[in-house]
C-alpha cells in the first residue's frame, strides 16, 4: 500500500474519539457566536424570568388600571393598524407594478420614510402636531383665523397618529414585499386571463391572490410579531400621554423601568408572551412546510 494511499482523510478522525482539524477549527470559529449569544440572549431571557418569577408583581400589574389601558392600546394597533397598513400594502403593491417611468421615480420617494432613521423622522411629526408653532396650525391658523387642536392632548387622537406614524413608517417595506411576490408571478399567466376575458378584478382574483397570498399571511405574521415590539412609534410621538393613556407594553416596560420598579417592568412582557407565542408558533409551523 502506498504512503499516499496509507494517509488518512483530511477531515478524519484523529483517533478514537478525537477531534479532526476541520472539527477543532469549526468549534474555535463557532465558539464567539455561541459566547455572545448566551450572554446577549440568553442571559438576559432567563434574568428576566427570573425577576418576574413574583406572583405578587402580576398582582400589582393587574392593579395598576395603565396596565389594563395598555393591553388594551396594544390589541387596537395590532387589529387595526396592522391590518390597515398590510391591505393599503397590497393595493399599492398593484400600483407600482404599472411600467410607467414617473412611477418607478416615486417609488424612490415612497421608500424615504423606511430608509431614514426613526428618531428624526417621528419627531419631525411631532414637531408638525405641536399646537404653538406646529407647521398644521399654523396653516389652520391662516386659513380659518383659529386656532388648531391640540392633537396629542386626546388620548383617542394620539394613538390614533401614532398607528399613523407606525403605518407610514413600516408601510414601504411590506409594500417592496408584495410587489416582490407579484413580479414573481409569469405573465403567461395574466395572458391566458385576458384571453378568457377576465377583467383587471378578477385577474386578481384568480391569478394574482392565489399566487401571493402564502405570501401576504406570512408578511402579516411577521409584521404583528414585530409591531408588538415597536417601541419607537408612540414612544418618540407621544411618551405614552397624554396622562400614560397611549402607553402600549413595549412603552409600558419602559415607563416602569424609570419608576425603579423592575419587577413590574419585567412582568409586562412576560404578559405580551401570550400573544407573541402563538403566532411564532403559527409562522415556524408554516414556514417548515
Amino acid at each position: 500500500m502506498s504512503a499516499v494511499a496509507a494517509a488518512p482523510a483530511y477531515g478524519a478522525r484523529a483517533g478514537n474519539g478525537g477531534w479532526s482539524s476541520a472539527q477543532i477549527w469549526g468549534a474555535l470559529f463557532v465558539a464567539p457566536y455561541l459566547v455572545v449569544f448566551l450572554a446577549f440572549v440568553v442571559y438576559p431571557v432567563l434574568y428576566a424570568f427570573w425577576l418576574a418569577h413574583e406572583p405578587q408583581s402580576y398582582k400589582k400589574l393587574l392593579d395598576d388600571p395603565i396596565f389594563i389601558r395598555s393591553y388594551v392600546n396594544t390589541l387596537i394597533f395590532i387589529v387595526v393598524a396592522i391590518n390597515l397598513k398590510m391591505i393599503v400594502a397590497l393595493l399599492l403593491s398593484g400600483f407600482f407594478t404599472i411600467p410607467r417611468w414617473w412611477i418607478k421615480a416615486l417609488t424612490v420617494l415612497f421608500i424615504l420614510p423606511w430608509a431614514v432613521p426613526s428618531i428624526p423622522t417621528i419627531l419631525s411629526v411631532r414637531f408638525m402636531l405641536n399646537p404653538e408653532w406646529g407647521v398644521i396650525n399654523q396653516t389652520i391658523f391662516k386659513l380659518t383665523a383659529e386656532d388648531g387642536p391640540n392633537w396629542l392632548n386626546d388620548p383617542r387622537l394620539a394613538l390614533f397618529f401614532s398607528m399613523l406614524v407606525h403605518i407610514w413608517k413600516s408601510l414601504p417595506f411590506w409594500t417592496l414585499i408584495l410587489l416582490s411576490g407579484r413580479l414573481a408571478i409569469s405573465k403567461d399567466m395574466y395572458e391566458a386571463a385576458s384571453v378568457d376575458g377576465a377583467n383587471r378584478w378578477q385577474q386578481f382574483r384568480f391569478v394574482t391572490w392565489p399566487s401571493i397570498a402564502q405570501l401576504y399571511l406570512t408578511c402579516l405574521l411577521l409584521s404583528t410579531i414585530w409591531t408588538l415590539g415597536d417601541f419607537n412609534s408612540v414612544y418618540l410621538l407621544t411618551g405614552g400621554g397624554p396622562a400614560d393613556l397611549t402607553h402600549v407594553l413595549a412603552t409600558l416596560g419602559i415607563r416602569y423601568l424609570r419608576l425603579a420598579e423592575v419587577d413590574m417592568s419585567m412582568a409586562t412582557i412576560v404578559t405580551a408572551l401570550p400573544l407573541i407565542l402563538p403566532l411564532v408558533y403559527f409562522m415556524m409551523k408554516r414556514l417548515s412546510r
